[in-house]
């Protein structure tokens, strides 16, 4: 469903309605948020996607990132620069990536700066 009818969401987005937005966090432009998706607290979501059952928690900023299937960032958390992220990956909280990619069923913390890295 689109959802463009709410003030916290800017331009073009696609939310599943099985999906929760917490009102306090703004979405958009150009995001996509999939099925049983959550977008908690005080989060900047832009440029991305959220696939089946992802979480970003409180306070988090992603953009134009990949969020796969089952993975979850945590609290305070900075996702940006084509940063892609595959099913069941957990970032922890506090930690800041910049267009890494990262392979499936890691647990990621810290800062990686460096555009290009790969977490395998």
């Amino acid at each position: 469903m689109a959802s463009n009818d709410k003030e916290n969401i800017k331009g073009n987005v696609i939310i599943h309605e099985t999906a929760h937005v917490d009102d306090s966090s703004i979405v958009g432009p150009n995001v996509v948020i999939g099925e049983g998706c959550t977008v908690g607290p005080g989060c900047k979501i832009s440029n991305s996607t959220m696939l089946a059952g992802s979480s970003v928690d409180s306070y988090s900023l992603m953009d134009g990132s990949i969020l796969g299937w089952k993975s979850s960032i945590g609290k305070w958390c900075r996702v940006t620069s084509l940063c892609v992220i595959a099913e069941d990956v957990q970032i922890k909280n506090e930690t800041y990536i910049n267009g890494t990619k990262i392979l499936p069923h890691k647990g990621v913390n810290g800062s990686h700066p460096e555009a290009g890295k790969i977490i395998m």
